[in-house]
């Protein structure tokens, strides 16, 4: 397999799916990245191709007409993506930052969301809303949050939060062949990390957890950035005789339940890692999903590591003591073989 970025990963995505459907078009902000001001359209130079070039090349093999570039307007981008997704059009739109989805949620909470439940299964809203999410990049507290978790709330959207460029691929396809709408959420310090992947179209099925570490001890579950931390982790314990196993559950809605708790069920001791929230977070649904279906097996409580409840800070210092980090995660696990 050849090695790509996770930014190649899901820019080939998007390329093999609008290739193979031409119902496939991109909408956003900035997706094109400028181009060459009055000159002709055939001399027109394509830029940048988003803030951290992830479009770059679409719009010169696809054309204006199916990448689209708005107004800086989140209302319009996912008004016009749910419109386009009733009419047979599969929409990607792009919300650049993913902390901007308040601007636009009623188009897709209230609508976009239900459209199929309303109209008896008679409708489909075949919708992905791309975006960044995570800190790390010094970005601030406006460009820097992983709001999956409010996402997930709501009946009728799927949530999908990859950890690797295998699985950005694989899930954005999949998730562009899908008849509902979902949210996809790319963390943006995972841009450069590299790994295996193919060149051909694959897909990743939806709700499907992936065991990146296997182990008999600890069960670490993780999502996104995270994944990475803990795989750390559980590479350094091994060598000193401790056999974590760590579970990337990929999706949050729908999440793999029955693949987490099999994990609980061998190791009896849990740590989740969760950057969306210190409160009404992922790693609160996964905890209470473990106390009222595996509460029996478990050996010690479960341990969540969150950010503190505050914004996201801008000072580099400061926001590396916001994120979850590998010596935390080391840290509850030792808590737990000690319990």
């Amino acid at each position: 397999m050849t090695i790509k970025t996770y930014r190649e990963a899901i820019r080939d995505a998007l390329a093999q799916e609008m290739a193979r459907d031409e119902s496939v078009v991109l909408i956003g902000e900035d997706l094109r990245g400028g181009h060459g001001g009055n000159a002709p359209e055939e001399a027109k130079v394509e830029a940048f191709g988003g803030v951290l070039g992830v479009t770059k090349g679409l719009w010169t093999q696809f054309g204006s007409a199916r990448v689209i570039d708005t107004p800086i307007t989140e209302s319009a981008i996912i008004g016009m993506a749910a419109g386009a997704a009733v009419t047979g059009l599969r929409p990607v739109a792009e919300l650049m930052f993913m902390d901007f989805f308040g601007v636009s949620h009623d188009a897709l909470y209230n609508q976009a969301a239900k459209f199929r439940y309303m109209f008896g299964g008679k409708a489909k809203a075949p919708l992905v809303v791309r975006g960044m999410i995570g800190a790390g990049f010094s970005a601030a507290a406006q460009h820097s949050q992983s709001p999956y978790n409010i996402f997930a709330t709501t009946p009728g959207l799927k949530v999908v939060v990859p950890s690797s460029p295998y699985d950005a691929k694989g899930l954005l396809i999949q998730s562009i062949r899908d008849d509902d709408p979902v949210v996809f959420c790319e963390h943006k310090m995972l841009y450069d990390m590299k790994g295996e992947v193919p060149d051909e179209s694959y897909t990743v099925p939806l709700g499907q957890a992936n065991y990146t570490r296997e182990g008999e001890d600890v069960t670490i579950i993780a999502l996104s950035a995270m994944v990475h931390k803990a795989n750390q982790v559980a590479d350094k314990l091994l060598k000193e005789g401790i056999s974590v196993e760590v579970v990337d559950p990929r999706t949050v809605s729908p999440l793999d339940e029955e693949g987490i708790l099999e994990s609980v069920a061998s190791t009896g001791r849990v740590v989740i890692v969760d950057e969306s929230a210190a409160r009404f977070g992922f790693a609160h649904d996964v905890a209470a999903l473990i106390a009222s279906q595996a509460f029996h097996f478990l050996k010690a409580p479960v341990v969540l590591i969150t950010p503190p409840h505050t914004p996201v800070p801008f000072s580099p210092a400061l926001e590396k003591l916001w994120i979850p980090d590998t010596d935390r995660i080391e840290a509850a696990v030792r808590q737990l073989m000690e319990a």
